[in-house]
């Protein structure tokens, strides 16, 4: 019989937790192609990032915001629209990071 004292639990750092949700942001295809097509295209507002993806606007938006909150990505706003762009120094942490764990 397996007991509560027999189970081993870990409490992550909050390195560790940072870089899950970073992780866990890049887990879907879309907000990987999102991902990659900032690193291409740096600077570009919503309706760039909608004309080259199979989605919605409010979709593209959503998966944005999955993105921010994790500190990939960087909004600025400019007028109506909100330029994107990779926070490059949450990028190259997160880098560091997976080179770390591998």
């Amino acid at each position: 019989m397996i007991t509560t004292h027999d189970i081993k639990t870990y409490q992550l750092t909050a390195d560790e937790e940072r870089v899950t949700l970073m992780m866990k942001a890049l887990g879907h295809p879309a907000r990987m192609q999102i991902f990659r097509y900032l690193s291409e295209n740096p600077q570009c507002i919503t309706g760039d990032i909608v004309e080259v993806l199979p989605l919605a606007q409010a979709t593209v938006s959503q998966h944005l915001k999955v993105l921010r909150e994790s500190g990939l990505i960087c909004g600025t706003i400019e007028g109506p629209a909100t330029c994107y762009c990779l926070c490059d120094e949450a990028v190259t942490w997160f880098k560091e990071q997976v080179g770390a764990l591998i």
